[in-house]
């Protein structure tokens, strides 16, 4: 089996991803900023996308590397992830990797992507200039405890009464559980029909974000929460007005929302053919996030 190094492996996908790996046979090295703080499974090493030097000694030996690193809470993150994504490439090709598997997001390409999303199609290929095949797997909303949307959606429809909802609310898309973005990761390891290539993945629904909250409340609440639509809402206004109902930041709303109004579904369902398997559906997602963060949360992890 081959050794993967795990980037984030204390972030939100990380922390499950590690365990996943190991209970597959893998050799795994966690790569965190703070090994001397990490009680998790596997190899702790310590290392810092934005500090090339640091990345050397974490990707000697490795054959795959997991790259699960954004920077969605600074206002400067297009910059900082092309950097991390261009060092990062080129230490991996000189350490001898020989496939990046890359967390991004899913959306069309188009001109009118949101900083976030153009953000992600250019990590994909920047990770790749270095020389090494990139496996991409693109998704939209990832449901799961300690996850950034998923504690939005949470405290929204736990907080709120009732909502006054932007245009963007009425945008499809099509939200998948962490149980099946792991078991995505897991299964391109080294597949050599993976090598290379982007994925789609989701779950099996298309759901608008209003239909999402409304499904999620009653889930929690066991009722619908009210919806008050409202046409002009603007992303500014929206992630002052996440941050004061929720935890989560303003930069990182921000940076959330202005993706929300680009529709963003799976139109290639080819990872079935490389990974087979029914992803669960939303409602699923949802009672193991409330199972897994207990009645108060455990708050975003990125």
């Amino acid at each position: 089996m081959p050794t993967v190094l795990v980037t984030g492996a204390t972030g939100f996908v990380g922390r499950r991803l590690v365990p996943a790996l190991i209970d597959d046979g893998h050799q795994v090295r966690a790569m965190t900023r703070r090994p001397d703080a990490y009680d998790g499974p596997g190899e702790a090493v310590g290392a810092d996308v934005d500090d090339p030097s640091t990345l050397a000694p974490a990707l000697s030996g490795a054959d795959v590397a997991i790259y699960l690193v954004h920077a969605l809470d600074d206002n400067d993150f297009e910059r900082k992830d092309a950097q991390a994504a261009v060092a990062f490439g080129k230490a991996a090709a000189e350490a001898g990797v020989r496939q990046i598997v890359y967390l991004g997001g899913l959306g069309a390409d188009s001109d009118d992507l949101s900083a976030h999303l153009r953000s992600r199609r250019e990590v994909e290929a920047l990770l790749g200039e270095g020389g090494v095949p990139v496996t991409v797997l693109r998704a939209a909303i990832v449901v799961g405890a300690g996850g950034i949307s998923w504690e939005m959606t949470r405290q929204l429809v736990k907080n709120l009464p009732a909502m006054v909802v932007p245009k963007w609310a009425a945008t499809r898309t099509q939200p998948v559980g962490i149980i099946d973005v792991v078991r995505y990761l897991v299964g391109v390891v080294e597949h050599p029909d993976a090598q290379g290539r982007v994925f789609e993945i989701g779950g099996p629904e298309q759901l608008t974000y209003i239909e999402m909250l409304q499904q999620a409340a009653e889930i929690i609440n066991g009722r619908k929460v009210a919806v008050i639509k409202v046409p002009v809402l603007t992303p500014k206004l929206s992630s002052y007005w996440i941050s004061f109902v929720t935890n989560v930041d303003v930069t990182t709303g921000r940076n959330l929302i202005d993706s929300m109004g680009t529709e963003v579904i799976v139109t290639d369902h080819a990872i079935k053919d490389v990974v087979p398997g029914e992803p669960m559906t939303y409602a699923d997602a949802v009672r193991l996030a409330i199972k897994e963060s207990g009645p108060k949360g455990s708050g975003p992890k990125k």
